[in-house]
């Protein structure tokens, strides 16, 4: 694997809070940077899959509204709410 030197400007103050927090955790600085990056990273996948995924999901509600297959408001306040009532009266 090729390695590659990452150098970045910092406060003095959180460079050292830093350190010393790795340091008490037993770990290298480096290692704990590259985990808080690779965590950053799969958050920001996550984040564009689960965008992507919303703007399927409205473009096919667009769609079945464009084809007058979807339902009115009303109608589907009035589905859950009948679900509602059936589970508040449940034990």
């Amino acid at each position: 694997m090729k390695q590659a030197v990452f150098t970045m400007k910092l406060e003095a103050e959180l460079r050292d809070e830093f350190m010393a927090a790795a340091d008490a955790a037993h770990r290298p600085a480096s290692q704990v940077v590259r985990e808080l990056m690779r965590e950053f990273v799969q958050r920001q996948r996550q984040a564009n899959e689960y965008d992507e995924f919303l703007r399927n999901k409205v473009e096919a509600a667009r769609v079945s509204m464009r084809e007058n297959q979807g339902k009115p408001n009303e109608e589907v306040e009035a589905v859950f709410a009948s679900r509602r009532a059936k589970l508040m009266q449940q034990p």
